[in-house]
């Protein structure tokens, strides 16, 4: 059989497509990254409060309570409220003299309101970290102004929010929420919050009067208005048509006391106005505890200046309470008080450097109110109770009037001998005053040879101005049913808010802020200078000292000395006709 024959395959090339070489890098097209935009608010969308990085607050380190014992952390669903103090729209402005501040240019409520409160931003800001957090946003129409956003919440809820510890510890026999260390606060409140107070309900501050002790010698004591006599207040101005705020963190008062005390001194018992803080109320005890401080502010000042209302500011005494207490007196636009006086404090040592800020801030508004604000300087000497020299705070801010203490010897209008309060040997205490070490030393203190700090941040010297505070040559005040006699610079507070009250209705106008014009060299003539007596580690001489300030007002002087440029005060003020000051002993 033939073979066939052999075909011979076509050369046949593979397609194209089947090549083995690479495609180029132009082959592929793919879309720009560009081409596909998600939403615009993703792009912008910061993270939520939760997700971000914390920062500290600053000043809010609370040391260890060395003091407290332990019993258990603070139950996860227990409600609490915290004041979250945030910044200004803008700040306050300052006047400027010789080169110097000399306190903050005054301002009308409206003008303050439109570019001094609360930033609404800051507001904004803080009601959606509070969303976040379960917290709710308490009604308040005043948080503008008092630059205050309320906020309630679980302990569980606070914990998180904050990133803080709480935990239940006794303190001088009583339970107490403790918070200790710092607050921590999400990144996008840096420089919007100033302040979180609310946190730690522990007390903050203590009343500074004292009674006399029965078992010393027998005193002799003043009715305020003697006292009012011998510092000249004028005759012919009771402070009418003036309100003097005066604020509480505990005790209260009773009407038939009152009434009772100022029928002796032949007054009408004052109208007295009182509004609750934070829950605050009028809870009178015994004469020992709190209800003599009460008494002896409202006996006090109003006897001084008995044509003024008085509106009495009761609040938990707490940081918290304290602080809200301060801003929402300053921002009463009912009572609308132009003095406002505070006989309780602490040592700086005992306050958190937050507190302290957004308590000064709120009195630097105050200045630019035109509200004065008086507060006493502390009973324990020049250490306040501590260790080493020590000053009270609030006394130390240099937006308020510190009120230290004397010894009064008076005959009538005329002062016999008056002196440093001492009485430290009889354990009835003596008048505060040193250098603070937190605050520096204003510009109007420049020509006062305030002592040096012990540290670099402080300066600023306590007290300004002095009054009649030693027990020993107290104030007979009627508490509880009780006639005693009190001493303390919690006296010395009320009554140079009853003598702003009197020179606001006699100049037609408020005083305010008023150390620029009392430390200017014109005004000496208007203080009765103490050179004599020490408070420990300082002691008195001319001119200004760490034990009485200024002096004691010879007010009949000061008083033109006080009125804003705008206002003449050329006119004489009469003085209070002589009278015969009976000197009553103790019983």
């Amino acid at each position: 059989m033939a073979k066939s024959p052999r075909i011979k395959p076509r050369s046949v090339k593979p397609p194209q497509a089947m090549s083995v070489k690479p495609p180029q890098a132009t082959s592929v097209k793919r879309p720009q990254a560009k081409s596909v935009k998600p939403p615009q608010d993703v792009l912008v969308k910061p993270p939520q409060v939760t997700e971000q990085a914390r920062v500290i607050l600053p000043g809010s380190e609370k040391a260890t309570a060395l003091d407290a014992a332990r019993l258990k952390a603070t139950p996860a669903k227990t409600k609490m409220t915290v004041s979250v103090i945030v910044k200004r729209k803008e700040p306050l402005k300052v006047n400027i003299r010789g080169g110097r501040t000399s306190g903050p240019v005054r301002v009308s409520r409206a003008h303050f309101k439109k570019h001094h409160a609360a930033d609404p931003a800051a507001i904004k800001l803080v009601r959606a970290f509070a969303r976040e957090f379960n917290l709710k946003v308490e009604p308040d129409p005043s948080a503008t102004a008092r630059r205050t956003v309320q906020l309630t919440g679980t302990a569980a809820d606070m914990q998180k929010a904050f990133g803080v510890v709480l935990e239940q510890k006794t303190v001088n026999g009583a339970e107490y929420r403790v918070r200790e260390g710092a607050i921590h606060l999400p990144a996008s409140l840096t420089g919007v919050v100033e302040a979180v107070l609310g946190l730690d309900n522990r007390p903050q501050v203590q009343p500074h009067f004292r009674v006399h002790a029965a078992s010393a010698a027998a005193p002799s004591s003043y009715t305020p208005p003697q006292v009012a006599q011998a510092y000249k207040f004028p005759a012919n101005a009771s402070g009418a048509g003036q309100t003097i705020g005066i604020l509480e963190f505990g005790g209260g008062y009773r009407q038939a006391d009152l009434t009772a005390y100022f029928k002796t001194l032949g007054i009408p018992a004052p109208g007295i106005t009182t509004v609750s803080v934070n829950g605050g109320k009028n809870t009178p005890s015994k004469a020992s505890g709190p209800d003599g401080e009460v008494m002896l502010d409202i006996e006090v000042a109003a006897s001084v200046a008995p044509g003024a209302k008085v509106a009495v500011y009761f609040a938990p005494n707490t940081s918290r309470g304290f602080i809200d207490a301060v801003t929402t007196a300053v921002h009463d636009t009912v009572n609308k008080p132009s003095v406002i006086s505070i006989s309780w404090g602490g040592p700086e040592s005992t306050w958190s450097l937050q507190t302290m800020k957004a308590l000064d801030a709120a009195c630097q508004s105050a200045a630019a109110l035109g509200i004065t604000i008086t507060v006493a300087a502390g009973d324990n000497g020049s250490t306040d109770g501590g260790t080493g020299n020590n000053v009270d705070f609030p006394a130390s801010s240099p937006h308020v009037l510190a009120c230290g203490g004397t010894k009064l010897d008076a005959n009538g209008a005329a002062i016999v001998s008056e002196v440093v309060w001492n009485e430290l040997a009889n354990n009835e205490g003596a008048t505060g005053g040193g250098v603070s070490n937190v605050f520096a030393l204003p510009a109007w203190q420049a020509n006062a040879h305030v002592p040096a700090p012990s540290v670099s941040t402080g300066g600023r010297g306590v007290p300004d101005v002095a009054g009649d505070a030693d027990p020993t040559t107290g104030y007979t005040i009627r508490v509880d049913g009780q006639t005693i006699v009190i001493g303390g610079t919690s006296a010395v507070a009320p009554l140079w808010a009853g003598l702003i009250a009197v020179a606001n209705q006699q100049l037609g106008t408020q005083a305010g802020f008023i150390q620029p014009a009392i430390y200017a060299a014109k005004a000496a003539s208007a203080f009765n200078d103490i050179t004599q007596g020490n408070n420990g580690a300082f002691s008195a001489g001319p001119g200004w000292d760490a034990c009485t300030g200024l002096g004691s007002p010879n007010t009949g002087k000061l008083i033109p000395l006080l009125a804003p440029a705008k206002v003449s005060a050329k006119r004489k003020i009469p003085m209070k006709k002589s009278a015969k000051v009976v000197k009553k002993k103790a019983k």
